[in-house]
């Protein structure tokens, strides 16, 4: 079974044109098009730029966040437990950074250094290899935390995708999401060393720019292992902007990106709500993407303060399924521990 079309970006260039509209929309497998903050036709209080890491294992998980939103800055540590199930997510917001964090242009290269009266994290990435660090006292009551994480083994393909909006010729979103990097390292908490070894452990960088519009909701997954002995992972999403030109679904195996069209995200009701904690299941329009989803733990928050809204739900489980690569060879996966999340945003 064939999916829709997706359009491919295949030549380097500007992002946007002078008056701050987009040259070209779709997919990519690396950062073709060029982020440049001075060509965005919108106030800096509306651009949204951040860099977030997950990084995690079958027993542990950590997940970091560095944002710069215009008229707010959020900086975020969760840790998760997956064995208990427990998780912990403390963050720290400031007003007003319009830019003036520096979030760089370019995932390939640049720091990122944030620090408060209690807090640093650093994250850096040479071109070669990243490395993200930091510490946070009182985490969790009294206790700290602490983390320093190298990542390497960076995929040759990634996930990009340049998507507008339908309602504003002005707003965009560039992303970029990079699975199967292995993570090396260890984490402090609570009078106990976590030492993460690149043999289970993977991280995901997702890497976003744009403007967006008021009110959105979008659905997210993601997971990074081993499958026949060598790095698979995933990318799915949808639910904002206009993705005519191509959805950001895709595989990734050994390396190399295999696109996928669309994929449905079907999360069990009750009552006349998602029920987050059943088991949900996943399916692809092209036949290519079958999954369940047993989830292991909700990592929820909401917060509802007059005219911003910011209602989140990141499950953590395990997928089974199977994925069907461009040259159609099956995988079959079984219990992949990974991620899908639905949020809903009023910013």
């Amino acid at each position: 079974m064939s999916g829709r079309p997706q359009k491919r970006i295949l030549t380097p260039g500007d992002l946007h044109d002078e008056k701050g509209r987009l040259l070209e929309c779709g997919y990519a497998t690396s950062l073709l098009r060029r982020y440049d903050r001075s060509r965005i036709a919108a106030p800096k209080w509306r651009i949204k730029e951040w860099d977030y890491y997950y990084i995690g294992n079958d027993e542990i998980g950590l997940a970091l966040t560095i944002a710069d939103n215009g008229y707010m800055s959020l900086d975020s540590i969760s840790l998760l437990r997956f064995d208990q199930p427990w998780q912990q997510t403390t963050s720290r917001m400031g007003i007003l950074p319009l830019g003036k964090r520096g979030l760089p242009s370019s995932s390939a290269q640049g720091d990122i250094h944030v620090e408060g009266k209690d807090y640093a994290m650093n994250f850096i990435c040479d071109g070669e290899t990243r490395r993200v660090n930091g510490i946070m006292d009182k985490f969790c009551g009294e206790k700290n935390i602490s983390f320093d994480v190298k990542l390497t083994d960076a995929p040759r393909d990634s996930m990009v995708i340049v998507t507008p909006f339908a309602e504003n010729d002005t707003a965009f979103y560039y992303n970029q999401k990079i699975n199967c990097m292995r993570a090396s390292g260890y984490i402090a908490y609570d009078g106990q060393e976590y030492l993460l070894t690149p043999d289970k452990t993977f991280a995901v960088l997702d890497w976003g720019r744009g403007v967006w519009t008021y009110d959105n909701v979008w659905y997210w997954g993601s997971a990074s292992g081993i499958c026949r002995g060598k790095p698979f992972g995933f990318n799915i999403g949808y639910g904002f902007g206009d993705t005519s030109a191509a959805s950001e679904n895709m595989l990734f195996y050994d390396g190399i990106a295999h696109k996928l069209s669309e994929v449905s995200f079907n999360i069990p009701m009750k009552d006349g709500r998602e029920d987050y904690l059943s088991p949900w299941s996943f399916s692809s329009d092209d036949g290519r993407f079958e999954m369940k989803f047993v989830p292991v733990l909700d990592r929820a928050a909401c917060i509802n303060a007059l005219v911003l809204l910011s209602d989140q739900h990141q499950v953590f489980g395990r997928f089974t399924g199977r994925a069907t690569l461009d040259d159609g060879k099956v995988l079959y996966v079984d219990n992949l521990m990974g991620f899908a999340e639905k949020v809903h945003n009023k910013w």
